[in-house]
């Protein structure tokens, strides 16, 4: 089964800091280039960052030095590093692997996670 499921999400104080993991299965995780995304309350989804096949990474301005992206091909999982957190980091992430490839089937799907939500407040 194709499959993207996040977990790490929960409350943090501002400053403080929060791993969020997202686990594939149903994919060829070692070639699929993947993002995190972020939906606050009534605001659009935007890109937080993306890793490629080969390590690559690439972030939003709003999170640049703050969050760190990496992935582990042999566990089949990414991870999003948020440090510094902000209350406006607050937010449902999800991971999304834009042209993932299914093991069985072998066509290219665009895969993505429930969501977890993060919650920066004192």
């Amino acid at each position: 089964q194709v499959q993207l499921v996040e977990s790490g999400g929960g409350l943090v104080q501002p400053g403080g800091s929060l791993r969020l993991s997202c686990a594939a299965s149903g994919i060829v995780f070692s070639s699929a280039a993947m993002g995190w995304y972020r939906q606050a309350p009534g605001k659009q989804r935007e890109l937080v960052g993306n890793i490629t096949s080969y390590g690559s990474t690439n972030y939003a301005d709003s999170v640049k030095g703050r969050f760190t992206i990496s992935r582990d091909n042999a566990k089949k999982t990414l991870y999003l590093q948020m440090n510094s957190l902000k209350p406006e980091d607050t937010a449902v992430y999800s991971c999304n692997s834009p042209r993932a490839i299914d093991i069985i089937s072998r066509r290219l799907l665009d895969v993505w996670g429930q969501g977890t939500l993060v919650t920066v407040s004192s």
